[in-house]
C-alpha cells in the first residue's frame, strides 16, 4: 500500500479501504453518511461495501448526477437531509463519486454545521488524479464553474482502480486529459510516456505519478496564490466551453473533452505570450487530436465564450490571467492576453 501526504491528510492507494476501517474504529462518529449519485450508487457502492466487509452503518443520500446538479438548490436538499436524519458535528460524511460529488459533497460537509469530517472516495478516473487532491470543494453558479466553496481537506482519501472498472471509454478518456495536462505543466517525461500509453488501461504507477505532481505543486502553494495556478493550464479557455456547451449541445462535452480543446488553444497562446515553439505546439495539437473528438466551436459563441472567461475566479482587476507554456513540461501563470490573441486561438483550434 502506498501513501502520499498532502497538507496533512492521506492519499492511499490501492489500500483496500484498510485505513477507512481504522478511522472509522478510532473516532466512533455518531453517524456515517454516504453520498453518492444514482449511478455510483447502484454501480460503486457495492464495491465499496465488499471493500469495507459491511463494516460500518451508514445512512445513503442519493442524488441526481451530472455537473448540472452542482449547485447550491441540491446542496440546500442534502442540508435538509442531514438535518432530518439529525446529522450533529460527531458525524461522518463519505463522498462516494467523481469529481461532482467530491466537490460538492466536501462544500455540503465543510459547511454543515460550521463543519463536519468527510472522506473522499473517487470513482472516476478524472476524480482520482485532479479533484482527489488539494482540498478544494465547491460548486457552481450561474453556469461558471466552482464559484462557490472553500478550501477544506478531506480526513483521507482513497484511490482504488477497482472502481476504474466501471467506467465507460468516455470517462476514461476524460479522466486522461487531466493526466495529460500534469505532464505538459510539469513532466515532459510523464507527457511521452503518456503519448505510449492506452488511456483505457491507465496503470496505477502512472495514476500515482499524476497525483504526486499535483500533491507537489499544491503542497508548496495550499491557497492558490502562485504556483497551483499552473494547474489551470486548458481550464481557462476549456472552462468556458464546457460551460457552454452544457447550455447548447445535446450531448454535452466531458470535462476533459473541453479541457483538451483549451490545451490547444492555450498551448497556441503560448507561442505568443510565453515562449513555446510551433514544433512544441504542432505536437500537442496533433497528440489531442489523435485521442479526442473535433468538436466546432462557433464563430458567434466566441463573445460568449469570452463573457465566460470574464467570470473566472483566477482572474485579477478585470484581467483574463492564464497559465501558459514556456515549453512542454514547464508552465508558466499570471499571463494577460488580448481578446484578438484569444480569438485567434479558437480559430487555430477550427482550422485543424
Amino acid at each position: 500500500m502506498e501513501t502520499l501526504t498532502s497538507a496533512g491528510h492521506s492519499l492511499y492507494f490501492e489500500s483496500n479501504l484498510d485505513a477507512l476501517k481504522t478511522l472509522l474504529e478510532s473516532n466512533k462518529y455518531s453517524k456515517i453518511f454516504i453520498l453518492a449519485d444514482e449511478h455510483t450508487s447502484e454501480i460503486c457502492l457495492p464495491v465499496f461495501q465488499s471493500m469495507m466487509d459491511d463494516f460500518a452503518d451508514f445512512d445513503l443520500i442519493e442524488t441526481s448526477a451530472g455537473e448540472e446538479n452542482k449547485n447550491i438548490d441540491f446542496c440546500i436538499g442534502i442540508w435538509k437531509t442531514l438535518l432530518d436524519f439529525e446529522a450533529d458535528r460527531k458525524s461522518l460524511m463519505i463522498n462516494l463519486g467523481g469529481g461532482v460529488i467530491t466537490d460538492m459533497g466536501g462544500f455540503i460537509a465543510s459547511t454543515y454545521k460550521r463543519g463536519i469530517d468527510f472522506v473522499n472516495v473517487p470513482t472516476t478516473l478524472l476524480s482520482q488524479v485532479d479533484a482527489s487532491v488539494g482540498g478544494k470543494t465547491g460548486i457552481d453558479i450561474d453556469n461558471v464553474k466552482n464559484m462557490v466553496g472553500t478550501f477544506t481537506l478531506p480526513q483521507m482519501v482513497f484511490i482504488e482502480t477497482e472502481f476504474l472498472k466501471t467506467l465507460p471509454q468516455r470517462e476514461l478518456l476524460s479522466g486522461f486529459a487531466e493526466m495529460i495536462k500534469h505532464g505538459l505543466i510539469y513532466d515532459k517525461t510523464y507527457y511521452e510516456k503518456l503519448k505510449t500509453t492506452d488511456y483505457l488501461t491507465p496503470s496505477a504507477e502512472d495514476i500515482y505519478r499524476s497525483v504526486a505532481i499535483k500533491n507537489e505543486v499544491v503542497t508548496i502553494d495550499p491557497h492558490e496564490k502562485n504556483l497551483r495556478k499552473i494547474l489551470n493550464f486548458g481550464h481557462t479557455i476549456g472552462h468556458a466551453v464546457e460551460s457552454y456547451s452544457l447550455v447548447n449541445d445535446e450531448n454535452p462535452l466531458t470535462h476533459g473533452e473541453a479541457i483538451a480543446i483549451g490545451f490547444v488553444c492555450e498551448a497556441a497562446l503560448s507561442i505568443k505570450n510565453s515562449g513555446l515553439t510551433k514544433e512544441e505546439l504542432k505536437d500537442i495539437s496533433d497528440y489531442i487530436l489523435s485521442l479526442y473528438p473535433k468538436y466546432h466551436i462557433k464563430k458567434e459563441s466566441f463573445e460568449t465564450l469570452l463573457e465566460l472567461m470574464q467570470s473566472d475566479k483566477k482572474n485579477e482587476d478585470g484581467n483574463i490571467l492564464f497559465s501558459l507554456l514556456e515549453t512542454t513540461g514547464k508552465c508558466t501563470y499570471n499571463c494577460r492576453v488580448s481578446t484578438a490573441d484569444i480569438f485567434s486561438s479558437l480559430d487555430y483550434y477550427n482550422s485543424l
